[in-house]
């Protein structure tokens, strides 16, 4: 039996906005939602493909929005993270 077609997508789609549930919460100051978020993964490869979904898509906002490619993007977040801004 095949799976319906966009059954993948749908799902990918639920994972990262569950990725994101997770980050908004944490942000709130919600870590019990957010923990309670993180436990709805089925296991851990879930878990980085629905939060490798939400970078992905959150680098290529950041880029739309200040007029710079991805490359420059990451390259500034991957300067914060080794300064330790977060």
């Amino acid at each position: 039996m095949t799976a319906e077609p966009g059954a993948a997508v749908r799902a990918a789609t639920d994972a990262a906005q569950r990725a994101a549930g997770v980050i908004a919460a944490r942000r709130r100051g919600d870590d019990t939602g957010a923990e309670a978020l993180l436990a709805s993964f089925p296991d851990d490869a879930a878990k980085a493909g629905a939060f490798f979904v939400l970078a992905d898509l959150a680098v290529a906002l950041l880029a739309t929005a200040s007029d710079q490619s991805c490359d420059e993007v990451v390259q500034d977040l991957t300067i914060l993270l080794a300064a330790g801004s977060l």
